[in-house]
């Protein structure tokens, strides 16, 4: 199996590139500054120095949700014009894609969980811009795999479990929101269950469509930062206040 991985730079590709390489799949792992999602050429300049492939793993995205709402022009650019750019070249390449989205295309007031023929209701800049990325994989490839996710934390990357680690070290009192309830989601474990949809697609050539992939037990933040702070021995001397 060969892959050539969009964003192997990041939390999610480094991941994935491990996961590749445990199974003894050739990987050709692609991120900035060499491969620009929003640059055509440069899209083309990858596709072609990776050469013959199974499969187009894509990781590579704008995910900050908070400054999206004051810089949507490159949130639109990477999650919705650059999706649709790589969409179209696997196409042209016959190649499947699968591409990783994001629980944000929920307007999130469901009191169960969120199946995946639910609509799509964001609430957001970046929501709206992973939605629009997905519609446009759905209108121009037809062999596709969309696996949403939520709450994702691994070894690389800044996400939350590193922040309250590092807060955890710095601060004598944290004060974390208990009204959002979500499950958080390993990259290690997202990766290799892209990798299994990615065999099965390839293997059956069926399987394409739209998927929600997440860890087990939903939590609240508050709930997870206590728990990552009794892990990294910092609960005893913090108070972890509920906003």
């Amino acid at each position: 199996m060969k892959l050539l991985i969009m964003g192997s730079n990041g939390q999610l590709g480094n991941a994935l590139m491990a996961e590749a390489r445990s199974r003894g799949w050739q990987a050709h792992g692609a991120d900035l500054p060499e491969c620009d999602i929003t640059r055509p050429e440069s899209l083309h300049s990858t596709f072609s120095s990776a050469g013959a492939m199974d499969a187009v793993i894509n990781a590579a995205a704008y995910t900050a949700v908070d400054a999206a709402e004051s810089d949507a022009e490159t949130a639109f650019s990477v999650n919705r014009d650059g999706v649709g750019e790589l969409a179209g070249l696997c196409r042209q390449k016959q190649v499947p894609l699968i591409h990783v989205s994001t629980d944000y295309v929920f307007e999130g007031l469901k009191t169960s969980p969120y199946l995946p023929s639910d609509p799509v209701r964001p609430t957001g800049v970046y929501g709206r811009s992973k939605a629009e990325g997905e519609a446009l994989i759905r209108d121009l490839l037809a062999r596709h795999m969309i696996v949403r996710t939520s709450w994702l934390f691994g070894r690389h990357g800044a996400n939350f479990v590193k922040t309250m680690v590092r807060l955890g070290k710095e601060r004598s009192s944290l004060r974390v929101v208990d009204d959002q309830v979500g499950c958080p989601t390993y990259a290690g474990d997202l990766a290799a269950a892209l990798l299994d949809v990615a065999a099965y697609g390839l293997q059956h050539q069926n399987g394409w469509g739209t998927y929600h992939y997440r860890n087990e037990v939903p939590v609240t933040w508050y709930a997870f930062a206590r728990r990552i702070l009794a892990l990294a021995g910092a609960y005893e001397k913090l108070q972890v206040a509920e906003i």
